[in-house]
């Protein structure tokens, strides 16, 4: 098939999206552009953190121990590990990501710090 303006002083030879070079020297494997295309979905099915509300609560485990639970925010629509160290951080505890329902578990009762963060972060919040 022949460009449509080919031979023309019109003629622009079309050039990779990734790397800028012409289309017959461009080096980009199919690997790293399914990896970007995939990267590309990923951000857009991000949602701002306004139009979602988290819903915090404290559980008690076995041995008494207490933890605050963190429910709404999915993985799709959030990056929770990078969330989770935010609030890890700004709580001064260990916790983690319960995959099955979404979950972000801190280990302790630190409802009004977290509340205070995901507000601060954008979020509106529940308890």
């Amino acid at each position: 098939m022949t460009r449509l303006f080919e031979g023309t002083p019109f003629d622009i030879p079309p050039r990779c999206e990734r790397c800028d070079e012409l289309e017959s020297e461009c080096r980009c494997s199919p690997e790293d552009i399914a990896a970007e295309e995939a990267q590309r979905q990923r951000e857009a099915d991000r949602l701002p953190p306004e139009k979602q509300t988290a819903k915090i609560r404290t559980e008690k485990r076995k041995g008494g121990r207490i933890v605050t639970v963190i429910a709404g925010l999915t993985a799709r629509a959030n990056d929770l590990p990078a969330l989770l160290t935010k609030l890890k951080n700004t709580t001064g505890a260990g916790g983690t990501i319960r995959k099955d329902p979404d979950l972000i578990e801190i280990q302790g009762d630190h409802r009004e710090r977290i509340e205070a963060e995901l507000k601060n972060i954008g979020f509106r919040t529940k308890s």
